[in-house]
């Protein structure tokens, strides 16, 4: 889904900004204190500081050459391709620039071209995602696939599925080193759904990424080092991005398909989880750990977040909501959780 698109599908939600609903007072204190606001002024500079140390980190590629000693940049390109990730993650939201065609270019350049993942395919998932956060028929993010995360889902596994799902919180942690090269797939995979014209744009960039990155490799490096140097980097990238998406949902509210409808503030806070946590867990998470204020608020600047969430957790106790925080490690260790009790009739 193009990045216009999703701002727009995003900052609309059904009965989310009715004047008598419960979400209204609290949208109109944040944008009496203009916490809406675009800060375009951070993100250049984010931005610009990332590109420099991405440049960095491969001019010592380039440097060390053709030696095993190259092997420990590796992490650092990986910390660096997540902080892409997040900016192309911003750019989707309408975070950075309200001009769709810019937001457009950051996600393509960043998504596509960077980081060899499709921005429409992740935008049309994401999507889905905030619209219905952890509703098995409608949240692609909690449906059947390498993991699942209802009981009755876990029901239908066969065969080597079957393990999988038995094992799953154990092998949670390991599986997320292969999600570097799954995003991947999948953004190819995309290709197909896409418009002709986005399809070759689309294409042509994620092509451009392969040769670049492989090329770099291969120019610098015996075949067997670069292959190696490409599988330890993509594990820790698909881990580190996996380490900050898993704690936002996993264990949390999962609305009943057949239940009531939830208004868009219990819909959105009833399914997050906050990490707390200072300036450090904001740049690993790149944000995402203010959860519910992100899912309530999608467009809203990611240095905004912090400053919204008093005025998110005062309203939410004014209103009797449930408002979920916990640190760092606990929010692995209830997911990890709730996974191993989706698989335990397996047992």
């Amino acid at each position: 889904m193009p990045q216009a698109t999703l701002a727009a599908a995003e900052s609309s939600p059904d009965g989310a900004r009715s004047p008598g609903s419960d979400f209204a007072p609290l949208l109109r204190d944040v944008r009496a204190q203009g916490l809406l606001e675009r800060r375009t002024g951070w993100y250049a500079v984010g931005i610009t500081v990332n590109l420099l140390a991405l440049a960095a980190v491969i001019t010592g590629i380039v440097l060390l050459g053709n030696t095993w000693w190259v092997l420990p940049l590796a992490l650092p390109l990986a910390l660096l391709w997540a902080r892409t990730a997040f900016v192309g993650h911003d750019a989707g939201h309408a975070q950075i620039t309200g001009n769709r065609k810019v937001g457009r270019v950051i996600g393509l350049l960043h998504g596509n071209l960077l980081l060899g993942m499709n921005d429409a395919w992740w935008n049309d998932k994401h999507v889905r995602h905030h619209a219905n956060p952890n509703h098995i028929d409608k949240d692609p993010d909690v449906g059947v696939g390498a993991l699942v995360w209802t009981q009755k889902q876990a029901a239908q596994r066969e065969g080597f599925a079957r393990w999988l799902t038995r094992n799953q919180a154990r092998l949670f942690f390991p599986m997320l080193l292969l999600e570097g090269i799954a995003l991947k797939v999948s953004g190819f995979q995309y290709l197909k759904h896409q418009p002709p014209r986005e399809r070759a744009l689309s294409g042509l960039l994620l092509t451009a990424h392969l040769g670049l990155y492989a090329g770099l490799l291969l120019a610098v490096m015996s075949p067997g080092k670069a292959v190696v140097f490409a599988l330890l980097h993509h594990a820790l990238f698909g881990l580190h991005l996996g380490m900050a998406f898993a704690p936002n949902h996993k264990g949390m509210e999962m609305p009943d398909p057949d239940g009531d409808r939830w208004d868009h503030l219990r819909r959105q806070v009833l399914t997050s989880r906050n990490v707390r946590g200072a300036a450090l867990t904001d740049w690993f998470l790149g944000g995402l750990n203010y959860q519910i204020e992100h899912h309530l608020f999608p467009s809203m600047p990611r240095p905004h977040l912090r400053l919204a969430q008093p005025l998110v957790k005062a309203h939410c106790q004014a209103v009797g909501l449930p408002y979920t925080e916990t640190g760092l490690a606990e929010s692995y260790r209830q997911a990890l959780t709730h996974m191993h009790e989706v698989g335990a009739p397996l047992r």
